[in-house]
């Protein structure tokens, strides 16, 4: 790839660029960039001694060896990263901005994840386990937390657990105020639901709905997504992020739709990630199954991203069979958000990414838990991909890295995103191999793949602007928040006994819900 196939000046949207625009070369020994002219039609290739010249907001030109070179000198600064892989930045359709998921509640047997729910009586008044102040905290915490693990464009997703209902319109005001100021993109809407999942001091599960809240809730995300408009942040947009589909009433899903067409918004919607607590209790109660009633309220469509979508027909917890789910999710061009660390830690796993995309369907990659670190994601999926197939040649790492990409940059309808090529958005990240503890590198990607996880993402910059350099993000006191993290984690564990419908006479205690590996000695 040379700098005369991939002009230093460009017109980008219908508008010339400002000469007047400054230009940062960003140099480093190893680069994904997306290649419209690649043999066998548009993809990545990989560059080496790779120079990504940036003007204003966008790239400019990407060029090798000496004609980097010369792109370099003819820059307003020169950032260069060594030994490093530079990629599109990573994008994360389900980001994670939580502190405890995961920690505390993937390990337990399924009467004791009960205990982890709400309480039939808690929830007839729940309450704010945080303060508004710790509440911001804490998501600061969590988008701190993805672009240290190299993601530059997220939909942020928070439990409710420790909330009185759901997500508020503040509590997004916030967050994208906080994201923006740190310079990361986001795709935001607060959650809502007209019901949430309760365990019964017998042991079983039901959902508590509550039309009232649901609404309000709604209400919230609605009003958000004009308050975005109002931001005019670009880094900012606003979507509607409905709880999982089984807590959320027919008329409020059928509103969403009406709502997301009209004003040509994204959904992320909860389904088909789980088979009795969803599949069985839609089927039971609203006779009904995921796909269908999504189909129902308007919002199987190009605009929806499906979250997890792990339980379709091709499922062996399912059908085991191709009957259709899949050709019906492509010819609706919706999107999945395919969360592989996540779905191998809680045991409910894609069956399979390949058969997916030989069908047509679109997938990008979240997080969904702590840490957010997609490399490590993209690491654990391509293994169970061989592991599930019996085939060392199946689970190709390029279809991985590609949906962390290009996925996602479909899903959210943003061609500008996840690749690096002229006139895309400098939206780049690069991971260092210079650790002796990285071992060889040949290839660069299956370096950081096998050997890497996204800690050893050093250097992002989101619309031109660097977000962080040398693994530090300008403005933040890493020790301190690290400090501040783990009190509201303390807080978070504390307010679990309080809602445990299984605790004795006594109640329960944070030592019995959550006991060590192994005994204290």
């Amino acid at each position: 790839m040379s700098a005369e196939r991939v002009p230093s000046s460009a017109v980008l949207g219908g508008a010339a660029r400002s000469s007047a625009e400054p230009t940062t070369a960003v140099r480093a020994a190893h680069a994904i960039v997306h290649d419209a002219d690649r043999p066998g039609g548009p993809g990545f290739v990989l560059v080496r001694d790779a120079t990504v010249l940036v003007r204003g907001e966008h790239v400019a030109a990407v060029a090798s060896g000496v004609a980097g070179a010369e792109l370099a000198a003819g820059a307003d600064e020169v950032i260069d990263l060594g030994e490093s892989l530079l990629m599109p930045g990573l994008i994360d359709l389900e980001g994670l901005v939580d502190i405890d998921h995961l920690l505390l509640d993937s390990w337990w047997s399924p009467e004791h994840e009960a205990r982890l729910e709400w309480s039939a009586a808690y929830a007839e008044a729940p309450r704010e386990v945080l303060s508004p102040a710790d509440r911001s905290l804490l998501r600061r915490y969590g988008l701190v937390q993805l672009i240290l693990h190299g993601i530059t464009t997220a939909m942020p997703i928070s439990t409710e657990i420790h909330g009185a209902w759901a997500e508020t319109h503040d509590d997004l005001l916030d967050t994208a105020r906080t994201a923006s100021a740190l310079g990361l993109r986001t795709f935001l809407g607060p959650s809502y639901r007209s019901g949430v999942h309760v365990t019964h001091p017998d042991g079983s599960a039901g959902i508590r709905w509550d039309e009232a809240r649901g609404a309000a809730a709604f209400a919230d995300a609605v009003r958000f997504l004009d308050t975005v408009d109002e931001l005019r942040d670009p880094l900012v947009t606003g979507v509607f992020v409905p709880c999982r589909i089984e807590t959320v009433s027919d008329a409020l899903l059928a509103e969403t739709g009406r709502i997301a067409a009209e004003r040509g918004v994204l959904v992320r919607a909860h389904a088909t990630q789980g088979l009795d607590s969803e599949i069985g209790v839609l089927a039971r109660e609203r006779g009904t199954t995921p796909l269908d009633l999504l189909d129902a309220s308007g919002l199987l469509n190009e605009r929806l991203i499906l979250a997890h979508g792990v339980y379709l027909d091709v499922h062996p917890d399912v059908h085991g069979e191709d009957r259709g789910d899949l050709a019906r999710l492509a010819a609706a061009g919706v999107s999945i958000a395919h969360c592989p660390l996540t779905n191998a830690r809680y045991a409910f796993w894609l069956e399979q990414l390949s058969q997916y995309l030989d069908a047509g369907v679109n997938v990008g990659l979240g997080t969904d838990s702590f840490p957010p670190d997609l490399v490590r994601a993209i690491d654990t999926g391509v293994q169970l991909a061989k592991a599930q197939y019996d085939d060392l040649g199946r689970g190709m790492l390029a279809e991985y890295v590609e949906a962390a990409t290009l996925g996602g940059s479909r899903a959210l309808h943003r061609p500008d995103l996840g690749r690096i090529a002229p006139g895309a958005a400098a939206d780049l990240v690069a991971f260092a191999l210079d650790d002796v503890r990285m071992g060889a590198v040949d290839d660069p990607i299956r370096t950081l793949v096998l050997a890497g996880t996204g800690r050893d993402a050093t250097f992002s910059m989101v619309a031109g602007r660097v977000v962080m350099r040398g693994g530090q993000i300008p403005g933040v006191d890493l020790a301190e928040l690290r400090r501040e993290g783990q009190r509201v984690f303390e807080l978070l564990r504390a307010a679990y006994p309080e809602r445990d419908a299984l605790a004795g006479a006594a109640g329960s205690s944070e030592a019995e819900l959550f006991p060590p590996v192994f005994p204290l000695g």
